[in-house]
């Protein structure tokens, strides 16, 4: 009888749990769906009134079965690869029994459903492909790999906008073995590519383009290339890459999907190939966004020349900087510097004392930004300073944050907050120093870098 009483009151918390406030943030609603290790709820923000999907994973579980590590290395995967056509993963939490991973919640559902209505119109096939590409490119940039794309994972937003999805199955760079290839069978049958059936090691960016290969087909004729009802006789066509274009694709589409679904992964056409190809290229345009306050952001269109010069003028009226205090002024010290128990990310940063007043602080770091092709955004007395270069952990970011320290006396506070680490410490020393030296005093302190980039997210409770 105890023991029955204690079940039901364990059942009865966990209802409770799942039905009133997670974590007194969270108002849980209806379960979207299911799998072997979680469950995923749509739920509230009480604060923002904002909607989100909320991933719960079941600890006990994932440890019997050894996939600690694989859930690490899915935060460290979701929180690289932050882009407009990937689902976002906002925040990771945690308790003794449980992990949340609370993510963007994708009202339009999975792109299987539209799919399996028929064939697409062309227009809406390529915008959606074209989409597909640019996360897919986005994601090899930055050494991941998705390695089961299909149309299942693939989610729409209600303006029609496509989202990618279940990073479960995903590999990093880092795990490549000796040989440069991975070896981990995995992916969905129709979807998957001949190298990977073979069992003799793959190169993962090849095999995300042959399953974007076997997607667009799917979009464009509203069935699979390679179908059999005997699984290995459906094999044994993805082996030989057997397939039949309809007849309503044109020459252009064809050659493209050929050279996607082109067997032999060495001649099999490349990323940067598709992205100039003339049908994908009909009605591209490319995505510009930055990562500000640790949320995604849309690039507003270009401002004017005269636009420009009416926010330099006002530059003038800007609002008195913020007071440092105690703990900012000891935490100077290379000793006391206690920032990374609060900060998350190896960001490194440098901070410069100058009698100079804010506006001409902001001009010279708009001078600096202009000589070296930077992106600058304002607000108050903050500036943001975005690269043009695309590399592996995605465009350097630099954020200038100005302080007052005495009535005479600002501190510029500078921290890279995306990007290379190297790529950072080489603007800083270089173009940051030289151009900020006619305005200082004195540089105050470094903050050491000590985290290395393979540990930047692996905390599975921020």
């Amino acid at each position: 009888m105890a023991a029955a009483a204690a079940a039901a009151t364990s059942v009865t918390a966990k209802q409770k749990e799942m039905k009133g406030l997670l974590l007194g943030r969270y108002e849980i609603g209806k379960l979207l769906g299911h799998g072997t290790f979680a469950k995923v709820y749509h739920a509230r923000n009480v604060k923002t009134g904002e909607g989100v999907a909320i991933k719960v994973i079941d600890k006990e579980k994932i440890l019997k079965v050894g996939l600690t590590a694989h859930i690490k290395r899915e935060i460290s995967i979701l929180r690289r690869v932050r882009h407009p056509n990937i689902v976002q993963l906002f925040e990771v939490m945690a308790t003794k029994t449980k992990i949340y991973f609370v993510m963007e919640y994708v009202k339009g559902g999975e792109l299987f459903n539209k799919v399996a209505k028929g064939r697409l119109k062309e227009e809406i096939a390529r915008k959606y492909f074209q989409q597909l590409i640019s996360a897919v490119s986005f994601c090899h940039a930055r050494g991941v790999y998705h390695r089961d794309l299909k149309p299942e994972n693939i989610l729409l937003d209600e303006d029609g906008n496509l989202k990618v999805s279940d990073f479960g199955l995903s590999a990093i760079s880092e795990q490549i073995k000796q040989d440069g290839l991975f070896h981990t069978f995995c992916g969905t049958p129709a979807y998957v590519a001949p190298e990977v059936l073979a069992r003799k090691g793959y190169n993962g960016e090849k095999v995300d383009i042959w399953s974007c290969g076997v997607v667009l087909f799917v979009l464009m004729a509203g069935y699979l290339p390679f179908q059999d009802q005997n699984v290995m006789a459906m094999y044994k066509k993805i082996h030989k890459g057997d397939f039949r274009c309809p007849r309503w694709f044109s020459p252009e589409l064809i050659r493209l999907t050929t050279r996607m679904l082109d067997s032999n992964p060495e001649t099999r056409i490349t990323i940067p190939d598709i992205m100039n190809n003339k049908w994908f290229k009909k009605g591209f345009k490319h995505i510009k966004f930055y990562i500000e306050d640790d949320k995604l952001c849309s690039h507003s269109q270009s401002e004017s020349d005269s636009e420009l010069e009416i926010r330099r003028k006002n530059t003038t009226s800007l609002p008195r900087p913020a007071s440092m205090n105690a703990f900012d002024i000891i935490s100077f010290s290379r000793g006391f510097d206690l920032s990374g128990l609060f900060e998350e990310g190896a960001n490194g940063g440098a901070r410069y004392i100058t009698a100079a007043p804010v506006s001409s602080i902001i001009s010279k770091l708009e001078e600096i930004a202009k000589v070296v092709s930077f992106t600058v955004r304002k607000k108050d007395c903050r500036v943001s300073l975005e690269g043009l270069r695309d590399g592996v952990k995605g465009p350097l970011t630099i954020a200038a944050e100005i302080f007052e320290l005495t009535p005479l006396l600002n501190v510029v506070d500078v921290k890279r907050k995306g990007g290379d680490r190297l790529e950072y410490e080489e603007f800083c020393n270089g173009e940051l120093k030289l151009g900020l030296q006619s305005l200082t005093t004195g540089k105050v302190a470094d903050s050491p870098d000590l985290r290395s980039d393979n540990n930047e997210y692996s905390d599975t409770n921020r």
